[in-house]
């Protein structure tokens, strides 16, 4: 019997997947969704292929039990490390019929939009850019539009917006030496796609030293944008989402940090259940 409750499972590794969450519920308001943070495990940037695989199909087959027929990896690291495989490997044997999507390719196929030179900078977790995801996906979309593709791993970014420290002066050194470390590797980058779901938290900081003349591109608004662009061009999909509005949240931390940790991403107050994945 088909369970009256189908929402749209959004996933990541730790609290960044909020800012996207926030970008659906404005967009999306009548659309049940359940979000599942991964905490107890986080940050699965610096973790290897194999493990950050393992750790996100556990989170998809989750998501899937509760009943979700769409999922989201709301997670750059999870996009790159393991969005192909479970798309490929594991959907056919575990339910054909449901979809997970990531995060990468809605940035990607926007940027085109934006570049006049093709000159694109990724700014990013270690995981992220040692997995090429974006410079690969970039000369598979973009139509020709983009020639060069340089990257910058900000390791320490997301600890410093994790532990409340975004207006610090540490933070605005960090965040001025990997921004001038990618405009110095290519100073005719005219667009910078922010590849970490946490970044959006430094956007005050990180215009300061970006030129204005370079376009920011948050993948919030982007990946929201993209999905009700899914949903229209997929009717089928759209019908199993359930809709009344019901929102969801789920970590595999202690409910009461994360509740107040989360506050800071999503701009509200929430509630949440623990559950273990295995």
């Amino acid at each position: 019997m088909k369970s009256e409750f189908q929402p749209i499972g959004v996933f990541d590794s730790g609290y960044g997947g909020l800012t996207i969450l926030k970008e659906f519920l404005n967009d999306l308001p009548t659309y049940d969704f359940i979000y599942l943070g991964d905490n107890a495990r986080a940050p699965y940037g610096p973790r290897s292929f194999e493990v950050v695989y393992e750790y996100t199909l556990q989170a998809v087959k989750k998501l899937f039990e509760m009943g979700c027929p769409l999922v989201i990896l709301a997670c750059n690291t999870a996009s790159a490390k393991a969005l192909r495989n479970i798309q490929q490997k594991d959907l056919p044997h575990i339910d054909p019929e449901r979809r997970v999507l990531g995060v990468i390719r809605p940035a990607v196929e926007s940027i085109g939009d934006y570049t006049r030179n093709g000159h694109v900078g990724i700014l990013g977790t270690v995981g992220t850019v040692l997995s090429n995801s974006y410079p690969i996906e970039l000369e598979k979309w973009a139509g020709g539009k983009v020639v060069k593709t340089t990257q910058e791993a900000c390791p320490i970014w997301v600890p410093l917006v994790e532990n409340n420290e975004t207006d610090s002066p540490g933070t605005e050194y960090f965040v001025s030496k990997n921004i001038n470390n990618l405009l110095a590797a290519d100073p005719k980058i005219d667009s910078i796609i922010l590849g970490c779901t946490h970044y959006p938290l430094l956007m005050p900081v990180i215009r300061k030293f970006v030129p204005e003349n370079i376009h920011l591109l948050e993948q919030g608004k982007l990946v929201s944008s993209k999905l009700i662009e899914y949903l229209n061009r997929h009717p089928e999909m759209d019908q199993r989402c359930s809709k009344s509005g019901i929102v969801k949240y789920f970590t595999t931390e202690n409910e009461k940090v994360f509740e107040k940790n989360a506050t800071t991403f999503i701009g509200r107050k929430i509630k949440s259940e623990k559950v273990l994945l295995k």
